[in-house]
C-alpha cells in the first residue's frame, strides 16, 4: 500500500506515467528478460512460497489462468516438510539438496492433481509426511534423506504432469517457468527431459533472478510502458493479483 500510494503520488507530481506491474507476472518475465523471448503464446508457470500457479500467456498483459493452488502453495509445502524433518528454513533448498542423497522411491507418497484439472493440491501430502515422521518416532540421517526425495519426486510429478498437460491442451510449444521453486535442480532436470522428448522450447530464470527481485519487475514495467499500458491514478493494492 505504501509503494503503490508513493507510486501514484510521484506519477502525479511528476506527470509521468503509472505502470502497475503484476508480482506474478514478473516472476514468468523473469525467465525470458535476458534472452529473447518466446512466440506468443507459451504456458507460465509461477512456483513459489506464496503460489503455484499455471497461466496461458498470450502477451506481456494477456495471462490466462489455467490452474492454480487449492491449499498450501509447493514452496510452502517445502518450508513446513522441512520443519518436520527438523531442516531449518528456507526448505527449497535444504531439501532439494539433501534428496539428491536419498532414494525417491524408498516411500511412496501420494500427491495427485484435482480432479482431473490443471489444480494442484499438497496439504495432503504434507500431511503424510507428518504422519509417517510420528510413526517413526526416531529418523535417522538416511531416513531423512528418503523422506526428502520421496517427497519432492511426488510434488514434482504434479507440477511437471500438470504442466506438460496444459502445453499438450492449448497446443503450446514453448514453456517458461519462474518463482523461486524454479530454481529446483530436480524440476529443471525433469523438464529438460520432457522438452528434449517432447520437442519443446524451455526457458527458466537464472538463479539469481528466481527468488523475489527488482529487476524482474522494472523488465515487466517497461515491457508494458513500451505497449503504452498505463494505471489509472485510482488504482490501488491487490495482495495476490493475478489479474
Amino acid at each position: 500500500l505504501t509503494g503503490v500510494s508513493c507510486a501514484k503520488a510521484m506519477s502525479y507530481t511528476l506527470d509521468k506515467p503509472l505502470i502497475a506491474v503484476d508480482h506474478l507476472k514478473a516472476h514468468i518475465y523473469s525467465a525470458i528478460m535476458i534472452e529473447d523471448a518466446p512466440i506468443f503464446p507459451f504456458i507460465g508457470l509461477v512456483i513459489s512460497g506464496g503460489h503455484t500457479r499455471l497461466y496461458l500467456v498470450k502477451d506481456f498483459n494477456r495471462f490466462g489462468l489455467l490452474g492454480d493452488t487449492v491449499d498450501d502453495a509447493v514452496g510452502e509445502a517445502y518450508d513446513k516438510v522441512a520443519k518436520i524433518l527438523g531442516l531449518g528454513y528456507p526448505g527449497g533448498p535444504v531439501i532439494d539438496a539433501l534428496a539428491k542423497k536419498g532414494n525417491s522411491r524408498a516411500i511412496r507418497f501420494t500427491c495427485k492433481a484435482v480432479n482431473g484439472s490443471l489444480d494442484f493440491s499438497f496439504s495432503g501430502i504434507k500431511t503424510a509426511v507428518l504422519y509417517y515422521v510420528k510413526n517413526e518416532r526416531r529418523t535417522t540421517n538416511d531416513e531423512r534423506r528418503d523422506i526428502a526425495a520421496s517427497f519432492q519426486e511426488a510434488v514434482l510429478n504434479v507440477i511437471v504432469g500438470n504442466s506438460l498437460k496444459a502445453m499438450e491442451r492449448y497446443k503450446i510449444k514453448s514453456f517458461v517457468a519462474g518463482g523461486g521453486v524454479s530454481a529446483n535442480s530436480r524440476f529443471r532436470e525433469m523438464m529438460q527431459r520432457e522438452a528434449v522428448y517432447k520437442d519443446f522450447k524451455l526457458y527458466f530464470p537464472p538463479m539469481y533472478l528466481c527468488s523475489d527481485n527488482a529487476a524482474m519487475t522494472a523488465g515487466l514495467g517497461y515491457r508494458l510502458y513500451k505497449k503504452g499500458i498505463e494505471a489509472r491514478l485510482d488504482i490501488t493494492a491487490r495482495g495476490g493479483c493475478a489479474c
